[in-house]
């Protein structure tokens, strides 16, 4: 016999609020539509699943204009912001039209755009997709992953609270 969840005893405001407590790195997803235009959007939703394979995964909600994007192409990159790339956060997660311009990035391997002084880079084979609730949860399988050298020990861009901070050592 299965046993089903019980209804939920608060509501969307109190979720979000204690979903807040919990400090996530922030990231910018990158790819490129199949006519050439580069995607890309902000996330924290992004954690490790296995060391063998190398796997990653992170969420998007379903209604994100780029969602059929993503689910179609094979290869994305997880760009991993430092506290001083804000700026690009804010943009990934705002701008609209051509939210590259003027963003500097290489190709990697897949073709996918790497964003210059990300402190960490993976670059992912679209492994698997499941839909759950409003998200869709992708698993990478990181081909190619990278830190950048000069920045390894700068402060990572952290979200909590309902704001972004910068996390110093103890």
């Amino acid at each position: 016999m299965t046993r089903r969840a019980s209804p939920p005893n608060f509501d969307d405001a109190a979720f979000r609020r204690a979903l807040g407590q919990f400090a996530t790195g922030v990231t910018v997803i990158t790819t490129r539509a199949p006519d050439g235009p580069l995607i890309g959007i902000t996330a924290s939703s992004f954690n490790s699943v296995s060391m063998n394979p190398p796997l990653v995964l992170w969420s998007l909600a379903t209604r994100s204009a780029s969602m059929s994007v993503f689910r179609a192409n094979s290869h994305y990159v997880v760009n991993v912001l430092a506290a001083s790339q804000l700026d690009l956060c804010k943009r990934f997660a705002t701008v609209k039209g051509d939210r590259f311009a003027g963003v500097a990035h290489a190709a990697g391997d897949s073709g996918m755009p790497v964003l210059d002084g990300a402190l960490a880079w993976f670059e992912c084979h679209n492994r698997s997709r499941y839909e759950e609730g409003d998200h869709v949860i992708f698993v990478g399988e990181v081909e190619r992953c990278g830190v950048c050298e000069d920045l390894a020990h700068a402060p990572p861009l952290v979200y909590h609270g309902g704001g972004f901070h910068q996390i110093e050592p103890l």
